[in-house]
Formats: structure tokens, sequence, C-alpha cells
């Protein structure tokens, strides 16, 4: 019998067939596989996925047609859309450099309200005002918009940095180079203002009452306890249904925000490993 591996194999039988064609039906079916593992899980990672949309996206980056890949990956607050960013960014980490992606979040675009919170003393007196963290004008989209479009087209960007406790917004506080691959993540990505510049778009769907007990641990770590976390939370909820449930909808990918961050890991080390060995094999 010959010692040949299967993609040996495959690739000798297929020999009259351009190689990127060859490494995106292996990386496909892999993923395929990889997914109905997934289904089978108490917790799935996935639970709905465009399949077109998976053919065209490896095809893609098989072919080398698109230079810079934007995923959007949004959810309501405390869904996990975070932990889902940095778990598969950790995965990433294990096989391939850190230039290979760059990361941008929605939360580090807030609006600066440092003096406005000094001026009403606590976070309860600067929610009676009507103030707002939950609605779309209280983040700088047009600047998060801008720095997207300069990563697409290339560019580096300083991005900002928010404090939440401070409410000071501090600008030109990170570069973040034009990789291939650029996550966007938080709450109004996938919002009219932002949601045309994704190629792919994520959505972490998680129940309620997981959200809630999230929310009021998180809240503590920011300073908002008692009624002003109270007033937030209700604030949260209303403008989550007017601006971030609809946007399911529009997502390529719903993620279940319920799996835990070890299995994010597991799953995207996997579909990572598959990709790399074939690439590498069909060079």
């Amino acid at each position: 019998m010959s010692g040949d591996s299967i993609l040996e194999r495959e690739k000798k039988l297929y020999s009259n067939t351009d190689n990127a064609n060859l490494a995106v039906f292996k990386i496909v079916d892999g993923i395929k596989d990889i997914l109905e593992d997934d289904r089978r899980q108490k917790q799935p990672l996935i639970l709905s996925l465009d399949e077109k949309l998976l053919i065209k996206t490896v095809k893609d980056f098989i072919e080398k047609k698109r230079h810079q890949c934007l995923i959007g990956i949004t959810g309501e607050s405390a869904s996990g859309k975070t932990t889902l960013v940095n778990y598969i960014l950790k995965a990433v980490r294990k096989r391939l450099y850190n230039e290979s992606y760059t990361s941008l979040c929605c939360d580090d675009y807030y609006k600066d309200t440092s003096e406005e919170l000094k001026k009403a003393g606590s976070y309860e007196n600067l929610y009676k005002t009507g103030f707002s963290f939950d609605k779309p004008e209280a983040i700088n989209l047009d600047l998060m918009r801008a720095h997207l479009i300069s990563l697409k087209n290339g560019c580096g960007v300083n991005a900002p940095e928010y404090d939440f406790v401070t409410c000071e917004s501090i600008p030109n506080r990170a570069y973040k180079n034009p990789t291939k691959a650029i996550l966007a993540e938080g709450l109004y990505v996938l919002g009219e203002e932002l949601v045309d510049l994704f190629d792919i778009k994520v959505y972490v769907f998680t129940p309620f009452d997981k959200i809630k007990e999230r929310w009021f641990t998180r809240a503590i770590l920011r300073g908002k306890t008692g009624i002003a976390a109270e007033h937030q939370f209700n604030d949260v909820n209303t403008t989550a249904q007017i601006y971030i449930r609809p946007t399911m909808q529009k997502a390529d990918i719903v993620v279940n925000g319920l799996t835990s961050a070890e299995y994010i890991e597991e799953m995207s080390t996997r579909i990572i490993n598959l990709i790399q060995d074939v690439v590498n094999f069909y060079k």
C-alpha cells in the first residue's frame, strides 16, 4: 500500500485540476465536517451559516482576489461579542503572526462625556438628564467608518480608547494595521452606518436572562451600581429592541453566546489548522 497521505493521493487523482480549486474543495469540505461535529454539541458554536458565503469566502481567500476582508461581529450588550473575538484571536496567534489580523472595538469609539459626568456628579444624575450610552449617537460611528474604510484601502489608522469609569475618550491611542483579516465588534457594527462595509456579518445570540446576569456583573467593574445600573440596563434593553436585535436578520453567521470560551478557541483552532495545512500543501 502506498505511504501517501490522503491529501497526496487526492492531489495525484486530480492532477489535471488547478491546485487552487483543490484547496477550496478540501477546505470547504473540512469546515463542513467540523460544523457537523459542532451541531452534535450540547451548546454548538454555530447556530446558522450561509453556506454560499462560506464557499465564496474560501475561494476569495485562496485565490487572493481580496486583499482585506472585513468581518463585523455584533450582538446585544453582554452577549459575548468580545469573548468571541478574543478567543478567535487567541487561536489565530497559535498558528499565525499577529500581523495577520487587526481588531477594532465599537466601545473604543464612544464620544467623550467626561465633562458631562463631572457636571452631573454621578452616573445616576447623568441618566436623569436623558443621556443614553446605548443609542448610536453616543458613539462616533463616522470616525469608526472612516477608520474601517482606511483599513480596507490598505492604510493604517490610530484608533481611540475609551475609559468606562471616567467616560473619557483618549484619541490616537492604538495603531491598527491594514491586515488581510480585519475584525470589528460592537453594538452598532451591523447598524445602517457601517453594515455595508463588511464582507462577513456575524451576530452573537444570547438569551435575555444570561445577558442580564452578565451585564450587572460587568456594570460593577465599570463603577455602575444600584439605581444607576438599573436605569441603564432598562435603557440597554429598550434600545436593543430598536437597534440591535433586528440586525440578526442581516447576519451571514449566527453564533451561540452561551458557548464556552474554551470551545470557541477549540473550534477556531480546528478551522485555522485545516486552512493552513491545506494552503501549505497546495502551494
